[in-house]
C-alpha cells in the first residue's frame, strides 16, 4: 500500500488544507492499492503562490543551469525506472512489459529530446534593428489524465522547466502514484523550491481553481473533449494561454494497394494496446468494400492471439481497463453497436473467458460498420475496433474526416507516395505511413475538437514560451 497523503509545495510535502482522502485502485484485482489526499483550491493558491514567487529567479536561469538540472532529473528518474514501470502498471493496468518498454519510457525519452532541443534552441534573433526574444511564458498550470500517465505529465513538465517556467502540476487522481514518484525525483535532483509543485485532487477541486487562477499564465490539459472545454471556460476569464490535447477517433485506411494482412494484423495489435487506451489509436479501419470479408478473417484470426490478463503475468498481452467507471462506459457502447446492427466479429459484452474479477474487456471487432453509428462516432477508449467498408478512395477520405476529431491517422498502403498522397487530404494533426510508430521529435496535437497547440519535440517546447520584439535594439 503506498499512501502519499502529502502535496509537494515550494519543495517540500505539506499536508492538505483539508483532510479528504481516496484510494487508488488496482484495476486487475479492484483492490486499493494506494492513498491519496483530495486537493482543494487552498492548495491550489498555495502551490501557485509558490510558483509566483519562484518563477523571477528561475526564469533567469541560464540555458547551462536548466541543462544541468534537467540532467539530474534524467539521472534519477533512470535509477528509480523499474519503480516507474511497476507502478504505473499497477495503478493502470498496463502489461508490466508495456509499462517497462513504453509507458515509462517515453517519459524518459521526452526528457531526453528535451535536453537536446535546449542545447541548440534560439532564444533571440536579430531582424533588422529588431530582436526577437523568446521567453518563458510563466507559471503554468498542468493537467494530466491516466492512460499514458507519466508520458503525458513530462512531455510538459520536461518543456516548460526547460523553458523557464515555473509548473502546478495536477496528475488524474485515477492513477496518481506516478506522478507521486517523480515529484520525489524532482526533489532529490535539487529542483529549486517552488519551480514544480504536485496537488492531487479531483477536477472539481483542483482542477477549476488551477484553471481559473489569476496568476496561472497558462494551462495545458490533456483529457477528454468534454473536460477540456471546462479547462477553456475556466480559463477564459484571465485569458490565459491554454493548450489542449484532447480526444480521438482516428481512421486507418487500408488502401486497395496495401499488403492486407500485413496492415489489418498491425491495426488489430495497435488497436489493442493499452487496452485501446489511447487517444491516438487507430480505433476506425476503413478497408475496400471488395476486401472485408478477407479483413474480417484476419482481424477475427489476430485478436484471437490477444492474451488479457494479469498485468504481471508471463504472456499477457493485454490489461484491464482502468476503472470500473470506464468498464461500464466500454460496455454500453458494445451493446450500442449490437443494438444498432453492426457485425459482432469477436469478443463482445462481459468479461473474457475464465476472469471473474478486475475491469477486463474482452477484445472487441465490429464490421460492416458505418460511420453514422454511435460506435464509429464516439471515442470508446477501449479495446474495441471497428471496420468500415468504402467503394473508393476519394469516399474512404470522406469518412475519415467525417468526426468532430482530428488527433491522428494511420494509411496503409503499397507505396509511400500513395500513402502520402492520402495523408495530404486527412484532416489530422499527424498521420502514421505504412506502420510508423511515433516520432517524440514531431508535434503532437489535433485538428477540431482534438485540441489545440502542440505538445512533443521543439513544438512543444515552443507552447511554454511568449515573444517579445525589442524595437531599435540595433539601432544606429
Amino acid at each position: 500500500m503506498k499512501t502519499y497523503l502529502q502535496f509537494y509545495i515550494n519543495g517540500q510535502w505539506v499536508d492538505p488544507a483539508e483532510p479528504r482522502t481516496i484510494d487508488v485502485i488496482n484495476p486487475a484485482t479492484e483492490e486499493p492499492i494506494g492513498k491519496i489526499s483530495l486537493g482543494s483550491s487552498k492548495d491550489v493558491d498555495k502551490a501557485v503562490a509558490a510558483a509566483r514567487a519562484a518563477f523571477p529567479a528561475y526564469s533567469r536561469t541560464t540555458r547551462e543551469e536548466r541543462l544541468a538540472l534537467l540532467s539530474k532529473i534524467v539521472e534519477v528518474y533512470q535509477r528509480r525506472y523499474p519503480e516507474f514501470a511497476e507502478t504505473i502498471s499497477l495503478e493502470m493496468g498496463a502489461p508490466i512489459k508495456l509499462s517497462q518498454a513504453a509507458q515509462a519510457a517515453t517519459g524518459l525519452a521526452h526528457l531526453m529530446t528535451t535536453i537536446e532541443i535546449l542545447k541548440n534552441y534560439k532564444f533571440e534573433e536579430l531582424r533588422g534593428t529588431t530582436s526577437i526574444v523568446r521567453e518563458p511564458v510563466g507559471v503554468c498550470g498542468l493537467i494530466t489524465p491516466w492512460n499514458w500517465p507519466i508520458n503525458q505529465i513530462i512531455c510538459k513538465v520536461a518543456p516548460a522547466l526547460a523553458a523557464g517556467c515555473t509548473v502546478v502540476l495536477k496528475p488524474s487522481e485515477v492513477a496518481p502514484l506516478n506522478a507521486c514518484l517523480l515529484a520525489e525525483v524532482m526533489d532529490e535532483a535539487g529542483v529549486p523550491a517552488g519551480v514544480f509543485n504536485m496537488v492531487n485532487g479531483d477536477g472539481p477541486g483542483v482542477g477549476a481553481p488551477l484553471s481559473a487562477h489569476p496568476d496561472v499564465d497558462m494551462m495545458s490539459f490533456t483529457g477528454s473533449t468534454r473536460a477540456g472545454v471546462l479547462v477553456a471556460k475556466a480559463a477564459a476569464d484571465t485569458v490565459k494561454r491554454v493548450a489542449q490535447e484532447l480526444g480521438g477517433k482516428s481512421a486507418n485506411i487500408v488502401l486497395e494497394d496495401a499488403d492486407l494482412k500485413k496492415a489489418v494484423v498491425g491495426g488489430v495489435m495497435n488497436m489493442m494496446s493499452n487496452s485501446g487506451q489511447s487517444c491516438n489509436a487507430p480505433s476506425r479501419m476503413l478497408v475496400p468494400a471488395s476486401k472485408q470479408d478477407e479483413a474480417i478473417e484476419i482481424a477475427k484470426a489476430t485478436v484471437a492471439g490477444v492474451k488479457v490478463g494479469d498485468p504481471f503475468a508471463e504472456g499477457t498481452t493485454m490489461g484491464p481497463v482502468v476503472s470500473e467507471v470506464q468498464y461500464e462506459k466500454i460496455q454500453g457502447l458494445i451493446q450500442k453497436g449490437i443494438e444498432e446492427g453492426a457485425t459482432l466479429v469477436a469478443g463482445g459484452l462481459g468479461r473474457p473467458d475464465g476472469l471473474n474479477k478486475g475491469y477486463f474487456v474482452r477484445p472487441t471487432i465490429f464490421a460492416n460498420v458505418t460511420n453514422d453509428m454511435t460506435i464509429a462516432r464516439e471515442e470508446i477508449f477501449g479495446p474495441v475496433l471497428t471496420i468500415l467498408p468504402y467503394k473508393t478512395e476519394a469516399e474512404a477520405i470522406e469518412i475519415a474526416n467525417d468526426t468532430v476529431y482530428g488527433l491522428s491517422g494511420y494509411v496503409q498502403s503499397g507505396t509511400v507516395e500513395h500513402a502520402r498522397e492520402v495523408a495530404s487530404q486527412l484532416r489530422t494533426g499527424n498521420v502514421h505511413l505504412n506502420g510508423a510508430g511515433p516520432d517524440f521529435g514531431a508535434p503532437f496535437g489535433g485538428y477540431k475538437q482534438s485540441g489545440n497547440g502542440r505538445e512533443w519535440g521543439e513544438f512543444g517546447f515552443e507552447d511554454f514560451l511568449e515573444t517579445k520584439a525589442v524595437i531599435g535594439y540595433n539601432a544606429a
